[in-house]
């Protein structure tokens, strides 16, 4: 599986972006999917995942109410919409996927998932 993140750019403090992640597979439903940041000089940290089969969908704290994970299935693409950005929201956002439904915190981890995008960049910055 392949995927491909977009949507990154420069946006102003207070403003929005909307990230996409597309997938090669035709079967991305069926796929847990994840978002991950990381900032300079820092490790690759959590920001948002939803589990595939029952939908729930988990938030690290900083984001929580400003970032929606969403998904159009027949598009096979998951969205991350972000509203309300901080300068500390600046980073490379990357998506990932497993074919598997893990509890709330093993979402967390990097390591448990087999795919990931390359990454867009995202700035905060008057």
């Amino acid at each position: 599986v392949q995927l491909q993140a977009s949507g990154g750019g420069l946006v102003q403090p207070g403003g929005s972006l909307r990230l996409s992640c597309a997938a090669s597979t035709r079967t991305f439903n069926t796929y847990s999917v994840g978002w991950f940041r990381q900032a300079p000089g820092k490790e690759r940290s959590f920001v948002a995942a939803q589990r595939w089969n029952d939908r729930n969908t988990f938030y690290a704290t900083s984001v929580k109410g400003r970032f929606s994970l969403s998904r159009d299935n027949a598009a096979n693409t998951v969205f991350l919409q972000m509203n309300s950005l901080k300068p500390e929201d600046t980073a490379v956002y990357y998506c990932a996927a497993v074919r598997k439904a893990y509890n709330a915190g093993s979402y967390y981890t990097p390591d448990n998932y087999d795919y990931w995008g390359q990454g867009t960049l995202v700035t905060v910055s008057s």
